[in-house]
């Protein structure tokens, strides 16, 4: 009986810092069965007119840290870690992304894959294809605990 608890234990911890180490492997989107979010809804990032280039950075920003787009326009976003821990780009409304951050630090090795998020192992980078159906401001953040609450967040303003 040890021996097994022993190995689920190892396997389990395989598992964990396998994830924190490397980010995780986006899931084959089916984008015509996207749905729709307040903030906008997924789309196919090699139909998209524009690139935008994000930074992620060790010191918990993102550069840029305002964007503006078009209401209606898809995006290919490109998130680029250029630190030396795992960093990712969720997009949402503020309120949607502080209750996600708060749910974070309570599991913080919870597995999420979303089309609304780029998890980037350090020296990648990570892609999300975003159609902007509504004007406002929205926001991206680095929902990894303790990223966000250090002010790792950015605007998007929808014309």
């Amino acid at each position: 009986m040890k021996q097994v608890i022993l190995a689920i234990t190892l396997g389990l911890a395989q598992v964990v810092f396998a994830d924190g180490d490397k980010g995780h492997s986006p899931k084959a989107i089916d984008y015509s069965k996207a749905e729709a979010t307040s903030f906008g809804i997924a789309a196919d990032p090699r139909k998209a007119k524009r690139t935008i280039r994000v930074d992620m950075s060790d010191s918990m920003h993102f550069t840029p840290s305002e964007i503006e787009v078009r209401r209606g326009e898809v995006v290919r976003f490109v998130a680029a870690n250029r630190g030396q821990v795992l960093h990712e780009m969720v997009l949402g409304t503020l309120d949607r992304l502080k209750k996600h951050a708060e749910l974070m630090k309570k599991f913080p090795g919870m597995e999420h894959d979303e089309p609304h998020m780029a998890h980037v192992a350090p020296g990648k980078t990570g892609e999300i294809g975003w159609r902007f159906t509504n004007t406002g401001t929205f926001y991206f953040g680095c929902l990894i605990p303790g990223h966000f609450e250090a002010g790792m967040m950015g605007k998007v303003m929808v014309k």
